[in-house]
């Protein structure tokens, strides 16, 4: 299931990341720091999410 969750994790932070720039963009703050937090919110909130859908899929088998 290790595998399964790292490779989720690289198209699941991904995502989230991007949504947390975005979200960040949209509230008009378009300096470099809000950026990167937003960003690195949606990569630590990746982690159980990540975990979650690993452990769903690995459920179906």
């Amino acid at each position: 299931m290790i595998r399964l969750a790292l490779t989720l994790f690289s198209m699941i932070a991904t995502s989230l990341a991007g949504i947390g720039v975005i979200v960040v963009l949209t509230l008009g703050h378009d300096t470099l720091v809000p950026i990167l937090i937003g960003a690195a919110v949606g990569f630590v909130v990746a982690i159980p999410v990540t975990w979650i859908v690993a452990k769903k899929i690995a459920a179906l088998r």
